[in-house]
């Protein structure tokens, strides 16, 4: 199929290439007779009159009237009208050759291509030489030394004379098209016939004008300049006010409104044509800031060099726009793929990146750019743009820079949208379940506790896991109402141990969004205290994106809650990015060593040098270690040598629900003194003596068939 299609290709451009030349033959041909055939008293006989007419033929050919609209960028060319007036008055031979010089010197000009050249200057010589034939039919014969004498009775000959130029105009422009694109003959001579009939007949209307004036008094034909400038002026005005408003004022760039056209264009060419193109969303990082503290003026001279950098950063043919405020588009025309698009996005990142110099002062800000991908991800315009704002603000969340689309963590597609409304009902109907997974301790596997992880009961899909749904709680603001369901049935479980003798805390997970949220530390308190436990029957989990997401904010929650006496545990330690700093100022106690290291501690000596720093960490600042992920008794055995305080896993227990996991303690639970807070600095083993080395691995571990799989 595809040497097929290359065949029919390289066909269309050899008979295109062929056509070129004969046009071109044609219209040279057709100016070599028209030199032969003048003679010097012909040119002698042309005077002043045809001389200053052949100036505005070139002049009209050298700057079209381009008004607003889309029709035809290139403009209407008035030296039609003078060209036909010169055929009216001095015949074929001086018209054919003043065309043909006028046009040659245009496409010089404009620097179009060779068979572009060739191929226009034979054409329009060749459609006047149709029209001198209708002239000529009707026995109209005028030459420089007999010119016409223009009357009434002359005007339907010189009407028919324009049609044939019009016709015949248009039908060589199709042909040529139709070999070039591919595309059928009777669509490119019908494609805006409308447009370009008016414009044609509007300019060769003219032309009887010139002739008449020419033959009463040449000397008025300068006054012609000044309806001519008014023309020219009207269309200037039309172009700079479509400029206006397609273009933003700051930075000269496209507006959305100019986007969504061109890109509405250009994605109709693409899926004609099969190729991929992108839309990347721009948003400034912190652009606030620099308004805020050094004034709009500077913010816009920022913004006016962050437009000027994406201009120059990108291909010809693509699209730059800014749509408002510190965001821009690019619409990236020339990929192959998705990763090259977000090669691409990442290129545009780094030339924002770059300091900007303002007077005296240096700034450097970042940019957060969202990426989608015509067609993979959407087919229009309109989704295409609302992918790529989704991506952008996932970059800003996870503050990765530049993010691709993916449907799967997009909270609106329909699928998930369906979801989150389901997800709302479902909490207020109850469908939330807690299962619990139980922590014990280093060396005899003593419980310490347990962790709640929730589970969503959905009616149509059944038991959901947290990946799930989690993300659609967060992105759709339904955290809070989560969290406190969580928080409830956990206390309320934990309430019902306590009373019995089982004195465990229990630790739940919480996000940023719950720490930011003023009410919180009221709402743990409440709880507390509405179930008659101590703050210590509570512990809560935070993972070190919260320490990052708003140092200042999550410190005085985690203070408060620290100052009640709820236990503080930080969770998946050494996957993120904080600060120790951080960690050395907040009241955490616990330290959670991310399951990724160790599980595979007992293969991957770098990873056990992690696991091992990780403990000595903890224990230096005071704080309890505890691995995750611990599956297997190769995997117990060497975190008691390196003196871990306590693990959850597997090897211990999967997470049970809330019927299994009371009999379960019941049957496990031994008292653990030893075992204590450390918010006092202490170590997590008051008696360093009661860490026996040659303790074994549970009983109830030791007795159980392990299988080694995954925590959901």
């Amino acid at each position: 199929m595809g040497d097929a299609a290359d065949g029919r290709q390289r066909g269309r451009e050899h008979e295109l290439l062929a056509y070129v030349v004969l046009v071109g033959l044609t219209g040279a041909g057709l100016c070599l007779v028209s030199v032969l055939s003048l003679q010097a008293s012909d040119v002698a006989a042309l005077g002043a009159p045809f001389w200053f007419i052949a100036v505005l033929v070139l002049l009209g050919e050298l700057r079209p009237v381009v008004a607003a609209g889309d029709y035809d960028p290139e403009g209407v060319n008035i030296s039609t009208a003078f060209v036909f007036a010169v055929l009216f008055l001095w015949g074929p031979w001086p018209a054919l050759l003043i065309q043909a010089v006028a046009m040659v010197t245009g496409e010089l000009v404009r620097r179009k291509e060779l068979w572009r050249l060739i191929f226009n200057s034979g054409q329009y010589v060749v459609c006047v030489g149709s029209a001198w034939l209708v002239l000529w039919v009707f026995g109209m014969h005028p030459s420089p030394t007999e010119p016409l004498d223009v009357d009434a009775d002359q005007l339907p000959a010189m009407a028919l004379a324009w049609a044939v130029y019009f016709f015949c105009n248009l039908a060589f422009v199709a042909v040529a098209l139709s070999l070039k694109n591919g595309t059928s003959f009777r669509d490119e001579f019908f494609d805006d016939i409308g447009y370009y009939a008016v414009t044609t007949f509007a300019v060769l209307a003219l032309s009887p004008v010139v002739v008449m004036v020419t033959s009463a008094a040449w000397q008025l034909l300068p006054l012609l300049l000044l309806p001519l400038f008014l023309v020219y002026k009207t269309a200037s005005i039309s172009l700079e006010k479509e400029h206006a408003a397609s273009h933003d004022e700051l930075t000269g760039l496209a507006n959305r409104k100019r986007l969504l056209e061109e890109a509405g264009r250009l994605l109709a060419e693409a899926s004609a044509a099969g190729r991929p193109m992108a839309l990347c969303l721009i948003d400034l990082d912190r652009f606030k800031e620099v308004n805020d503290t050094l004034g709009h003026q500077t913010g816009d001279r920022l913004l006016a060099i962050a437009g000027n950098r994406l201009a120059q950063s990108v291909r010809s043919g693509d699209v730059v726009a800014r749509l408002g405020g510190d965001e821009f588009a690019v619409l990236l025309t020339h990929i192959e793929d998705r990763p090259q698009a977000l090669q691409a996005a990442a290129r545009i990142r780094a030339v924002l990146g770059a300091p900007f110099h303002l007077d005296e002062m240096t700034l450097q800000i970042e940019a957060s750019i969202g990426v989608a991908v015509h067609p993979d991800d959407a087919m229009d315009v309109a989704q295409l743009m609302r992918l790529a704002d989704v991506a952008m603000y996932q970059a800003k969340e996870a503050c990765t820079g530049v993010e691709l689309y993916h449907a799967e963590r997009d909270v609106h597609t329909l699928a998930r949208l369906g979801l989150m409304g389901s997800l709302r009902a479902g909490i207020e109907r109850g469908q939330l379940e807690m299962h619990y997974q139980p922590k014990v301790a280093f060396p005899r596997g003593d419980v310490v506790g347990v962790e709640a992880l929730v589970r969503w009961r959905q009616p149509m899909r059944g038991l959901l896991l947290p990946d799930e749904f989690l993300d659609l709680a967060e992105q759709s603001g339904m955290m809070r109402q989560l969290t406190e369901d969580v928080l409830a049935q956990s206390l309320l479980r934990a309430a019902t141990w306590w009373h019995q003798g089982l004195e465990l805390p229990v630790s739940v997970n919480v996000s940023v969004r719950d720490l930011a949220d003023v009410a919180f530390v009221e709402e743990v308190e409440r709880l507390l205290a509405g179930h008659r436990l101590p703050a210590r029957a509570l512990q809560l989990e935070i993972t070190e994106h919260v320490l990052m997401a708003d140092p200042a904010r999550m410190s005085a929650a985690l203070e408060s809650l620290g100052q009640m006496g709820v236990d503080l545990s930080l969770d998946d330690f050494g996957t993120g990015y904080s600060s120790l700093v951080h960690l050395k100022r907040l009241p955490v106690s616990e330290i959670k060593i991310d399951r990724s290291f160790v599980s595979r501690m007992t293969d991957d000596a770098d990873d056990a040098t992690i696991v091992r720093s990780i403990v000595e960490l903890a224990h230096a600042l005071g704080l309890r270690s505890v691995a995750e992920g611990v599956e297997t008794p190769e995997h117990w055995q060497a975190l008691k040598e390196l003196r871990c305080d306590a693990a959850q896993g597997y090897l211990i227990s999967r997470p049970l629900p809330d019927d299994a996991v009371t009999p379960w303690l019941a049957a496990r639970v031994r008292s653990h003194p030893a075992w204590g807070s450390t918010h006092d600095g202490a170590v997590a083993y008051d008696d360093a003596a009661a860490y026996d080395d040659a303790a074994p691995a549970p009983a109830y571990a030791e007795a159980t068939t392990l299988r080694v799989v995954t925590r959901p």
